[in-house]
Formats: structure tokens, C-alpha cells, sequence
């Protein structure tokens, strides 16, 4: 099962101006465990960070699902809200879900979490979406699996044309749920 941590990142990065300025930024990343998390960023930052760089941070993070969308480099993190009923229970039991949105704007991210919610069958709501300091996004890849552990998200054809994100699916999701899923979706077609 994977989890999602958030690495801090500690190196000197050369601004838009040309000076050399020492920052620490967060990325975002699945892993199986602290130690996997932290050999993974080393992994990923190796080739893309010049010079020395330190992890300074890493903490589980508890993200339902990312919507990433390749248009936009920002990621807005939303709060969600609705309201269950329990099988034995009478009483309707409160869930909060965090949610990870690539858009560029609030109102943008709002739109497109409405769009990849809008198949749940209960009312939801949105008590804040803020602005994420999450730099990038690395995602789960099994390389022994030909298939990753991503989904695409599927857009109404009433919209408007526009790229199309991927869903990447937090720990607690069984790949043969998705498995299962991916082989009911097509005998129905």
C-alpha cells in the first residue's frame, strides 16, 4: 500500500535574476514507507537539482485523490464535506476529504473538482481551497506492472475541449479494485 508524504527539500536555486538563493521546498511523492520516500526524491531531484541538495523534512500526508492536469503548475489543496449513513447506525456520520488540484486559480480548482466529483451520489461541500507550496507531484509507478497506477479522468463531451487530467488514487486504493473496475467498465461497452 502506498501512502503520500510530503519531502522537504533544502538547496541553493538560482533565481530568474541570476542570484543564488537558498530555499527549502516541498514535493510531494508515493511511497511505501519514510525510508522508500526519502531514496525516492534523492531519485527523482538527482538530475534536476545542480549541486547539493539535503532533506531536511518528510511527513505522511492523508490526500483522498490528486487531480493532475498537465496545463497547470500550481496545486490547490481542497477541503470536502458530506454527510454518510452508517449500515448499522442510524445516525449519519460526518467525512472530510483532502483533495490535491492542479489549476490556475481558486476558482479554477473549484471548477475542476466539481467536475471530477460530480459522479458522487451525495452532496458535498467545499469549505476552502487554498493555495498548495507543493512544488511537484511524483506519483506511484510500478515497473514491474505494465499498467500505472493512475487513471484518466473522464471529461463530458459537453464541455469545452481541454487537456485532460489524471486522477492519481491515495493508499488504501487495491489495485484489484481498480482491476475489477477497469473490467466492468468495459464488458459494459
Amino acid at each position: 500500500m502506498n501512502n503520500w508524504f510530503i519531502v522537504k527539500v533544502k538547496y541553493t536555486k538560482q533565481l530568474d535574476d541570476g542570484q543564488l538563493k537558498r530555499v527549502t521546498e516541498p514535493y510531494l511523492l508515493a511511497a511505501m514507507t519514510f525510508t522508500d520516500a526519502e531514496a525516492r526524491i534523492y531519485e527523482e531531484l538527482g538530475s534536476s537539482i545542480r549541486g547539493e541538495f539535503n532533506v531536511v523534512g518528510i511527513a505522511r500526508t492523508e490526500l483522498h485523490d490528486i487531480f493532475a492536469y498537465d496545463d497547470a503548475d500550481r496545486w490547490f489543496k481542497a477541503k470536502v464535506v458530506y454527510n454518510v449513513q452508517g449500515e448499522e447506525e442510524e445516525k449519519e456520520k460526518k467525512v472530510t476529504q483532502q483533495f490535491l488540484i492542479a489549476a490556475h486559480s481558486v476558482k479554477d480548482a473549484f471548477e475542476r473538482l466539481g467536475e471530477n466529483l460530480s459522479g458522487m451520489l451525495v452532496d458535498f461541500q467545499v469549505p476552502s481551497i487554498a493555495l498548495s507550496p507543493i512544488v511537484e507531484v511524483f506519483p506511484f509507478y510500478d515497473e514491474e506492472a505494465t499498467r500505472v497506477v493512475e487513471t484518466p479522468v473522464q471529461m463530458e463531451e459537453e464541455h469545452t475541449p481541454g487537456p485532460k487530467g489524471q486522477v492519481f488514487s491515495a493508499s488504501g486504493v487495491d489495485s484489484d479494485d481498480l482491476d475489477n473496475a477497469f473490467i466492468e467498465e468495459n464488458a459494459s461497452e
